[in-house]
């Protein structure tokens, strides 16, 4: 079955706007255009951008537009093959072999039995090749695997197949919807990139960040969220460690909404910037800009 017979909207790029708002995401039009586009061509599509603007949640989202299952690959350093791809169950396959040993199987019968389906421990890449209907992929922030793993990774978005030694081709009967996001950290192969579709997703303007945060909390008082949006954007002009993204302006709104605050002030400020400002230089940095940021709230 299709994304157009699950939902017709799904074949258009404003419809795919209106189903994304009905789930709370607001999209622009290039963010849903690349998803028309991942679901019409069936490329993946790397989003890359600052920390903290969304594209994990786009991944999240596309899912629950498809009805479909989300699979996560959460990348790190020193991620390799077998903790991605698959792995095989060696404690199973001890206890098998000591429970078989007087069984009376040759070495050979006994060699198949544990190098089966039922002893292989399936790992994100096999899962999503494997489902009965197409998953969608989130191969989150690919920036942090070594160059290695990014090359193994162009096979499996080349074919959708992968060879296991011991069991033969394992091909994607439902090829998935893959998302890869990068916060680059490092510069991503040629190779890669033409494999993909691209999407760059900055910070929003400041009236779309309002519009997100209104959305995120329907209750909000909008002169509160409009200040919360421009503070968080200068802040974002300011040299920092770590600018906060639209999670911290989501959680510093939720946090004045809990704390029962309908407006900004300088004091509200410092009782509460533990919650977009992480770092110790930032927080110093930020109380060099106190005047500024007093006149932004005011």
């Amino acid at each position: 079955m299709s994304q157009a017979e699950i939902n017709p909207l799904l074949t258009t790029v404003e419809g795919i706007q209106a189903v994304l708002h009905e789930r709370n995401y607001i999209a622009d039009l290039p963010m849903a255009t690349a998803l028309r586009l991942v679901m019409a061509l069936r490329k993946p599509l790397l989003v890359e951008g600052p920390a903290g603007v969304g594209k994990t949640q786009v991944a999240k989202t596309l899912a629950e537009v498809l009805n479909t299952r989300l699979i996560r690959l959460q990348c790190y350093e020193g991620l390799d093959t077998a903790q991605a791809l698959y792995e095989w169950n060696y404690p199973k396959q001890m206890l098998h072999i000591r429970l078989t040993e007087n069984s009376g199987s040759s070495i050979a019968q006994r060699e198949a039995e544990i190098f089966s389906e039922a002893y292989l421990l399936r790992r994100p890449l096999l899962e999503a090749i494997s489902q009965d209907k197409p998953p969608v992929l989130l191969i989150d922030e690919i920036d942090r695997t070594d160059e290695e793993f990014e090359a193994f990774l162009l096979e499996l978005l080349a074919e959708f197949q992968v060879t296991i030694p011991e069991l033969g081709t394992v091909k994607a009967t439902h090829r998935p919807y893959v998302i890869l996001t990068s916060n680059r950290t490092r510069e991503l192969s040629d190779a890669l990139r033409r494999r993909c579709l691209y999407l760059w997703q900055n910070y929003p303007s400041f009236e779309k960040e309002v519009e997100i945060i209104c959305t995120k909390l329907p209750g909000i008082n909008v002169r509160l969220a409009q200040k919360i949006a421009t503070v968080v954007a200068h802040l974002r002009e300011l040299p920092l460690n770590k600018a906060p993204g639209v999670a911290e302006s989501l959680d510093w709104a939720e946090a004045l909404v809990s704390l029962h605050q309908e407006a900004l002030d300088m004091g509200v400020l410092e009782q509460t910037w533990g919650v977009i400002l992480k770092d110790k230089d930032d927080l110093t940095l930020v109380e060099a800009h106190k005047k500024r940021i007093a006149e932004l709230v005011a």
